[in-house]
């Protein structure tokens, strides 16, 4: 299942890029015409403006972009180490938004022509470049928020509630981090449609941490990690 699932959400991912760079497109940030693609007598496409390399808008699109692939990939694991409902409910859920979100950060950087990789530090671009390395350490954590290596294949070692509690703690931590990241884009970045998915994101993964603080008390579990 988990293979299948990374695949519908790979494709999910391609399709929401298209996606993304007509909305973009459609806002101003690109060429664009009428709907039904005539141009229009005398009317001249706006012009293409591109956030530097090293901008918010680049920045929390690459990082964001890593960071949503770890939720899709806790999720599809969970999915197959339960038959909760509740918690296979909420992995889709998180799997399918955070795969369509990817697509439109990746869509946007296809758009403005820019690298989907850095070469520097992650979070360089809300100044916490240095600071991120530090806390992560080198057991796969990226980012702060983001699980580690053997906190990924202690989740697909287990099974029942004890996978479902690894999870809802992981994924707690995990939007935690994403919400730091989203909310310096909302503060920061210049693309009108970014800082608003940048928020977007920020008030959902609130309201879902709040979620799963009750599904960690329903298991009779602490909330902190």
């Amino acid at each position: 299942m988990r293979v299948a699932g990374l695949v519908a959400g790979a494709v999910a991912t391609a399709v929401i890029a298209v996606g993304a760079i007509g909305y973009a497109v459609a806002e101003g940030g690109g060429p664009a015409g009428p709907a039904d693609g005539s141009a229009a007598a005398g009317a001249t496409a706006p012009a293409l403006t591109v956030p530097a390399a090293g901008s918010a808008d680049a920045g929390f699109a690459r990082d964001m972009a890593v960071h949503h692939q770890q939720a899709v990939e806790m999720s599809y694991i969970v999915r197959d180490r339960t038959s909760d409902p509740e918690v296979r409910r909420l992995a889709y859920d998180i799997a399918q938004t955070q795969a369509n979100q990817r697509g439109m950060l990746l869509g946007w950087l296809d758009l403005w022509g820019l690298p989907k990789v850095s070469a520097g530090p992650p979070m360089a671009w809300m100044g916490m470049g240095g600071a991120a390395s530090r806390a992560t350490g080198a057991d796969g954590a990226l980012m702060p928020g983001m699980a580690t290596d053997a906190q990924l294949k202690e989740l697909g070692r287990l099974r029942g509630r004890a996978a479902e509690v690894l999870y809802l703690r992981l994924m707690t931590a995990h939007h935690r981090g994403g919400i730091h990241m989203a909310q310096a884009c909302a503060a920061a970045c210049a693309v009108g449609a970014e800082k608003r998915l940048a928020q977007g994101m920020a008030d959902a993964q609130q309201s879902e941490i709040d979620l799963m603080a009750d599904m960690l008390r329903k298991r009779g579990a602490a909330t902190g990690s």
